[in-house]
């Protein structure tokens, strides 16, 4: 017992002593750097040592845990990105597994890239080599052309299968290092995607008339038969369409029919992106599952129908998704709304109201009674900043009652109706029957008509807060569209106490964007005639990674708030001039949208293309 545990206590000195010796930093006027051969845990964290990416004491206590970790199935880079090494370069900063996969391509001279699953045509790669092909050589196609296809791997030195598979497929092959958890995941994703694609296409196959409704019906004769929306290899395609939207920040799932095949299109920071296409009939019963999970009518194809469905994501978090389907010339189009859960989260400053704005809207939503409109056209966030505001007001003290058409979130702390036209439940009626519930806070979706208009006004009368939304271009233009719907002046003189128009714009990327200087004379077309100074600098769009080279990651909203004073009363009259109107806003305070956005590109939030290219261009502000 005795020798053993010498034995055992000598291997240790020994194993401490080599692990001492093991990372070692080349001293100045050293030999150059040994060329990489290999992905060997000693080999790799003492080049990175060499190279100043990790410090040499922090690879030596990484080397020891590699060494008594079992790495047979674990690729090194991965191994060392647990283990959490500090950036060397960047104090207080770790070094991500991107981090080191970035490193080892420039040390090996390979190509470097992150997948993007947004820009890759699934059914394209995948046919290219088989599964079994793919998973043991740990590689994935990314793009095929004419003459050459682009593999990404995670092993650079691994290359033996290049020759062979440029002969099987006849085309050049360029290698790309891509971090070795992607390639895992996709190559699982897209084949798995790929083979129920093609099961379910097969299971619609059999002989007959196309049951998708469309224009061109006979055109369709005996292309495609119909495929049963509760048959697995359509629930995993939905599935996985869900899961995707959500891990790409999607705002809107688009499924719409073309001629020859189905286009699925997501909508990311306002801007949609082409994700995949799928043969006409397995759109179809797509389409019919995510009907049938919504408890809509899937007989139906020749009205517009309407649904919500609830889901969850990988990690727990609940989504809202709204559902809308209208009949086209080609077949039912079918678009998802996702409600991000978080929206119910975000205070004041993350909507992107400044400490002005936020002041001057804290000013109208803590009031006891009257109207606040919240203006713009669909999508600029009308709905987020009621939520976000109402959570905020819904205390334990407060009844906050809404009604919406449809409910775009649940959130219990509000007591929420939705209006049914069918039964005649309108959003005059849903008012009505909301103030005989003892409310304080009621929130109408959007004031359409002037029973409408005038159901708001009465309850603003009696000693209720509601808050609403409109469709006009700016914050004026809601005065006089409420005059337009029929309201008198006089009411709105005694129940709206302000308006805000609003936009989004999309934010720039942090990880990319760069400092630049600003354009004097595209600057002052802005602004004018506002005297903003003109910022020394600002940021620009670069694109990366981690934007799919947009520039941009997120949006943020822009504000014009219109409080109204006893001064404006006497501009609102049955006669009133908008421009009157806007004239007064501005004397008292109200600056336009522009001004906001410009704000937000001299604090770097944003570029005035961005801002350009969402703030009204008709109106004019002298």
């Amino acid at each position: 017992m005795l020798v053993s545990f010498r034995a055992v206590f000598y291997y240790a000195v020994i194993v401490l002593k080599a692990s001492d010796n093991a990372v070692q930093a080349p001293e100045s006027g050293a030999a150059p750097r040994r060329e990489l051969r290999s992905l060997d845990p000693k080999a790799l964290l003492t080049e990175m040592v060499a190279d100043g990416l990790v410090a040499r004491a922090d690879g030596k206590r990484i080397l020891m845990v590699c060494r008594v970790k079992d790495l047979s199935k674990t690729h090194p880079l991965v191994a060392i990105a647990e283990q959490r090494p500090a950036d060397a370069r960047n104090p207080g900063r770790t070094l991500l597994l991107e981090d080191l996969v970035a490193w080892l391509a420039h040390r090996t001279g390979m190509l470097y890239e992150r997948i993007d699953p947004l820009k890759i045509d699934v059914s394209q790669v995948t046919s290219a080599i088989s599964y079994g092909y793919a998973k043991n050589r740990e590689i994935l196609p990314l793009r095929v052309g004419k003459e050459n296809v682009v593999i990404a791997t995670s092993n650079p030195f691994a290359g033996a299968w290049r020759s062979e598979l440029s002969q099987l497929l006849r085309k050049d092959v360029e290698l790309v290092l891509v971090n070795p958890v992607d390639i895992k995941r996709y190559t699982d994703e897209f084949y798995s995607l790929s083979s129920s694609l093609k099961k379910a296409t097969r299971s619609g196959e059999a002989p007959g008339v196309d049951l998708i409704q469309n224009l061109e019906q006979l055109v369709q004769l005996g292309r495609a038969g119909k495929l049963d929306s509760d048959d697995h290899h359509v629930v995993h395609i939905v599935d996985w369409l869900l899961q995707y939207a959500f891990e790409q920040r999607a705002s809107d799932i688009h499924m719409e029919p073309r001629r020859d095949e189905g286009d699925i299109r997501f909508r990311i920071d306002g801007v949609l992106h082409r994700v995949y296409h799928v043969p006409p009939n397995v759109l179809s019963a797509l389409i019919s599952r995510i009907k049938t999970l919504g408890r809509m009518d899937i007989a139906e194809k020749r009205r517009p129908l309407d649904g919500r469905l609830k889901t969850k994501t990988p990690e727990g978090m609940e989504i809202e998704l709204r559902l809308s389907t209208i009949p086209t010339a080609l077949g039912e189009k079918m678009v998802m709304r996702i409600f991000d859960p978080e929206v119910l989260r975000r205070d004041y400053q993350q909507l992107g109201l400044s400490e002005q704005e936020l002041k001057i809207w804290r000013s109208l939503v803590d009031q006891p009674h009257g109207i606040v409109l919240v203006t713009g056209p669909t999508g600029s966030g009308k709905t987020t900043t009621l939520y976000s505001t109402l959570k905020q007001l819904a205390t334990p003290e407060v009844n906050v009652c809404t009604v919406e058409d449809p409910i775009e979130m649940v959130e219990p702390s509000f007591n929420q109706m939705q209006v049914q036209h069918s039964i005649d439940l309108t959003f005059a009626a849903g008012v009505r029957a909301l103030l005989r519930q003892d409310p304080d806070i009621i929130m109408i979706g959007e004031i359409r008509d002037l029973e409408t208009a005038e159901m708001a006004v009465q309850a603003a009368l009696t000693g209720h807060l509601v808050l609403s939304t409109l469709h006009t271009n700016d914050a004026p233009s809601a005065v006089t569209r409420m005059m337009e719907i029929g309201v008198p002046a006089y009411l709105i003189n005694a129940t709206v106490l302000g308006v805000v128009a609003q936009r989004l714009v999309r934010t720039l990327c942090p990880h990319c964007k760069v400092h630049q200087a600003l354009d004097q004379s595209a600057w002052q077309a802005l602004v004018h005639p506002w005297k903003v100074p003109l910022p020394n600098e600002t940021h620009v769009q670069r694109g990366c990674l981690e934007c799919r080279n947009t520039g941009y990651r997120g949006r943020i909203g822009l504000y014009e708030m219109l409080k109204i004073t006893p001064e404006l009363h006497r501009h609102i009259t049955p006669d009133a001039d908008i421009d009157d109107i806007r004239e007064q806003g501005i004397k008292q305070g109200m600056q336009p949208l522009k001004i906001s956005g410009a704000r937000k590109i001299a604090a770097g939030i944003t570029t005035l293309s961005e801002v350009m290219r969402v703030i009204p261009k008709e109106t004019e502000y002298s």
